[in-house]
């Protein structure tokens, strides 16, 4: 059985591995073994603490093999983005140039420098080991973050963002960063990549330009690459904007992927996620679903084929998937449809 769980400090062998195998472009989990054990001591801290409202805590979880206690997968959320470490991206606009005189009118599309996304709840460090990714693993790994949105909305902020990995070849080289590189920063993508990872974002406020970016004086390779997506994470693109988020012209200021968004309350499965009663027994459903015992102490995510009622309420598991829950008859689940 697979299951989803808070991470803890005997699986920093699993995420140095995750971090090692995700490559260029991951920037949230850098090859650091000091940064790597404190993001999983952060994240332990972060389901202990008791919230009233959300502030610098991250909820990362792995995806484990129950069998054999292989971590395959990892994802996780950042309560809220920007409140300790400067947040920036490109936010794209428009500059408009007009002669009546010359009855000539340019509009130029340019990239400024914003924090507008502090205080955002981000869905995060998504990954799926290559020989995992078959079936719904993939879905259910990034869809389990929805119901932990759903079962404890005063953790996080009202708007939830993910940053798309933007393009970049093989060797990590990405054409956006590459004129930045060769005009400002002096510095390769690779470099800057880990540098933002480990948390030294000095060098960005130090060296990216000052003034708005006209997007016509980029290098044509880098302007086709503006808000576009690494091939490898076009799925990842599909499912969300299939929740509802959408671009609202931020890109990432590495590599110019883009940015999508949505009001946490409207994204479609913390909307269609439900808090039911448990009954455990056999049962002649055959509802697909995700459900969580909604306990950050001893946070467990399962799939499972259940009966779900929910006119009375309530969902039947079989005994062995209410054992994986560590729940009984009687106990309050947050449940949602895979194929929501």
């Amino acid at each position: 059985m697979l299951r989803v769980r808070p991470i803890a400090e005997r699986d920093y062998p699993a995420l140095l591995q995750i971090a090692e195998d995700s490559g260029h472009g991951f920037t949230s989990l850098p090859i650091d073994e000091k940064l790597l054990k404190s993001k999983i001591q952060r994240s332990v801290r972060s389901f202990a603490k008791a919230v009233e409202q959300p502030g610098d805590e991250l909820y990362l979880m792995v995806l484990e093999e129950t069998e054999t206690g292989e971590v395959v997968g990892t994802c996780a959320i950042e309560a809220a983005v920007g409140i300790e470490d400067a947040f920036y991206h490109y936010r794209l606009g428009k500059d408009v140039h007009v002669s009546p005189q010359l009855e000539i009118r340019r509009e130029v599309n340019t990239l400024t420098l914003c924090n507008d996304y502090t205080g955002a709840a981000e869905l995060c460090t998504l990954y799926l080991k290559p020989e995992w990714r078959k079936g719904d693993n993939g879905r259910f790994l990034s869809m389990c973050r929805f119901l932990l949105l759903a079962a404890f909305p005063e953790r996080f902020g009202d708007k939830v963002i993910a940053e798309m990995r933007g393009v970049s070849d093989a060797s990590g080289a990405s054409p956006f960063w590459q004129w930045l590189e060769d005009h400002f920063f002096g510095i390769d993508f690779p470099t800057a990549d880990y540098l933002t990872g480990i948390g030294d974002k000095v060098f960005v406020a130090e060296l990216m330009p000052r003034h708005p970016i006209y997007v016509n004086l980029l290098s044509p390779e880098a302007q086709a690459v503006v808000g576009e997506v690494h091939e490898n994470t076009k799925p990842a693109l599909r499912l969300l904007q299939s929740q509802g988020f959408r671009c609202q012209g931020y890109v990432d200021i590495f590599d110019a992927g883009p940015t999508v968004e949505c009001q946490r309350s409207e994204i479609k499965a913390v909307r269609e996620s439900a808090s039911l009663t448990l009954k455990v027994g056999d049962h002649d459903g055959d509802d697909k679903v995700i459900v969580t015992n909604a306990n950050l102490k001893d946070l467990t995510i399962i799939r499972a084929s259940a009966k779900v009622d929910r006119e009375a309420g309530e969902i039947f598991l079989s005994q062995a998937d209410a054992d994986a829950l560590a729940r009984n008859s009687g106990a309050t689940v947050w449940v949602l449809g895979m194929n929501r």
